[in-house]
Parts: C-alpha cells; structure tokens; sequence
C-alpha cells in the first residue's frame, strides 16, 4: 500500500503551529510575515527531513502561478530554434520556472489548438513564434491580460511585445558583402512568406542590389513544399533556370541545407564556384569543404531579452501598458564561401 503524500497540515500538526504558518514560509514569505528565524527554520528542517513535495496543481491554484511558460516555435528541430530554447531553458530553470517546448509548423491550426490547450492549463505565459494567420488568437491572449512575447516576427498593427533582430540590415549587409567580393549576379532563395522577418530579408536584399545597379533574381518557395521536402526540387529548378548567376543568398538555413545538397549532387562543382550565404548559422557550416559563411543571430542575448522582458510581464498587472519591441543586431560570420574566387 502506498504512502499518502505528506501535506503541510501535516507538517502543521506534527510542530503545533498553524497551517497559515507553515504555508508563508514554505512560500518564501516568512520574512515578510515576521515569522521568527528559529521557527522558520524549523519548518524548512522538518519539510526536507520528511521529503516533503508541494502539490503543484493546488499551488498553481492558490496562488494563480503554475511557474510554467510555453515557448512555441515554428519547428523546434530546427537548429536556430533548438539552440535558442536550450538557452532559454537554462535560463528560466535558474529563474525557477520549467518551459513546454512545442512545434507549430508554421500552421495556424495547430498553433491555435495549442494555445487554447495551454492557455485553459494556465501556463504563465507564452513566447510564440507566430504563424502568419493567428493575430486575432495573440490579440485574444493579450486581451485577457495572458503575457505573451512574439520571437522572430511579429504583426503590423499588433500592440504586442516582441523580440526580434534587423532582418532587413543583415541581409542588406550580407549582399552587399557579395557584391564587394566581385560577385555580381547574386540569386536570393526564400520562403514564400508575408511574415514581417521574411518580408525584412527579401527587402534588404532587394536594397543591396538595386544600390549596385545589380538585377534582382529570386526564387520563393512555399513553406509546405519546403516542409514536404520538395525544396531541393525547385532550387535546383532555378539553378537550370538561372545559369548565369555567380552567388546564392539563403534566407534560412534550412533552404542553405537544401541548397548545399544541390550543389554536392550537380555535376559541376558548384560549392567552390558560387559565392554562398545563408542566414542564420548551423553547425555543419563549419565542416563543409569549403566553409560557409552566414548571418548569425545572437543566441544569447535573445534568450535574456526574452527572460527579462517576460519577468516584467509577469509582474504587472496590465500587460498592455508599456509594450516593448526589442530589435537586436546580427554578426555577419565571414568563411570561405563568401569570398572572392581566384581566377
């Protein structure tokens, strides 16, 4: 027969003070209700001598704190993503809270049900990177005073706090450096998105070229054909197509991914032919044979933005007042790849 869990009218009883008692220190509030140091102490010897666990559900009752946040991003396998929320998670460990990770696949369906599921749980608050098409659903959330950040992107017209990067200088940056290094008819393959950071890098981009009197060449390819596997297909479509470009610009690194395939697969040998960048960074870059270069976004300090601001959020009691969107700098990571060929 099992133990019954240990309940603080236990721990009540058995030292002879009140519940009420028990409850402020075990809460971290002796100090603040005057409660001695000696009986406090006692209470806390007597908790761990016992192993006593609090019951989290009739905590998050009582005080309207489940010490929970989700952080829901657009494929959590993505190595971007999966760094990030490694260092957030330590993060928020530190800050005692625990973080539920999850995928939308940038599918707005899913990332409804998802919220309304963690939402009726009562998590403390969300980071999402949205789907184009749940404004009203982050609206809502805002609505009912639910603390929310937007990572990565955010929506025109939305009061709501975000954190992001300057997607349209680091790709103007990341260009322009091509162009600098004698490349001069430069391919830039994207999502078929109007997500504002996909948006951003298509602009900066455009911005570069047309500064240099350049001819823009781009191919968008939609998400749920990317996310089918069907995005090497249509690169390799636009290499044929395009047979006269010297450099290719990835707006993720996934598309860089599919891309690199591509090019080990031609018969030309494409890798030490084209100049390439791809945006954000990805391990493999490093090993390829000739190394890649990359915009790189600064993991860590996007992760304590993201603490800092949400902890803000957690204490006030409007979270409509004061919204903040915080937009950090990129570092244009120079490898081989990008560099000027020699004849």
């Amino acid at each position: 027969m099992k133990n019954k869990p240990v309940s603080i009218k236990n721990i009540a009883d058995e030292l002879k003070i009140s519940i009420t008692t028990v409850s402020f220190v075990l809460n971290g509030k002796a100090k603040e209700k005057h409660i001695s140091k000696e009986l406090t102490q006692r209470v806390l010897d007597y908790a761990k001598q016992i192993n006593y666990r609090p019951n989290q559900i009739a905590q998050s009752l009582r005080t309207g704190k489940s010490k929970i946040l989700v952080f829901m991003v657009e494929d959590i396998s993505n190595s971007f993503f999966s760094k990030l929320a490694r260092i957030f998670e330590d993060i928020s460990f530190d800050k005692g809270y625990k973080v539920i990770f999850c995928s939308n696949e940038n599918n707005d369906e899913k990332s409804k049900e998802l919220i309304e599921l963690f939402n009726f749980r009562q998590v403390d608050g969300f980071i999402i990177v949205p789907s184009s098409g749940i404004k009203e659903t982050i609206e809502s959330l805002i609505k009912d005073n639910k603390p929310v950040i937007l990572l990565d992107r955010f929506f025109e017209g939305l009061d709501c706090n975000s954190v992001s990067i300057d997607n349209q200088q680091a790709s103007y940056d990341a260009t322009l450096h091509l162009v600098n290094n004698q490349f001069k008819n430069i391919g830039f393959v994207t999502t078929d998105s109007n997500q504002t950071q996909m948006k951003d890098r298509l602009s900066g981009y455009h911005r570069a070229i047309d500064d240099r009197g350049l001819k823009s060449n781009v191919l968008q390819i939609p998400y749920n054909e990317i996310f089918k596997g069907k995005g090497k297909k249509h690169i390799e479509k636009f290499l044929n197509d395009h047979n006269h470009l010297d450099a290719i610009f990835f707006g993720t690194n996934y598309l860089a991914q599919n891309g690199l395939e591509v090019f080990k697969e031609s018969s030309r040998n494409l890798l030490n032919e084209f100049g390439i960048v791809a945006f954000d960074d990805n391990d493999m870059f490093k090993l390829c044979s000739t190394s890649i270069s990359c915009v790189a976004q600064p993991l860590f300090e996007i992760s304590s933005k993201l603490m800092e601001l949400m902890f803000l959020l957690l204490k006030k009691n409007e979270i409509g007042e004061n919204t903040q969107k915080i937009v950090l700098k990129t570092e244009l990571i120079i490898r081989e790849s990008s560099l000027r060929r020699q004849p």
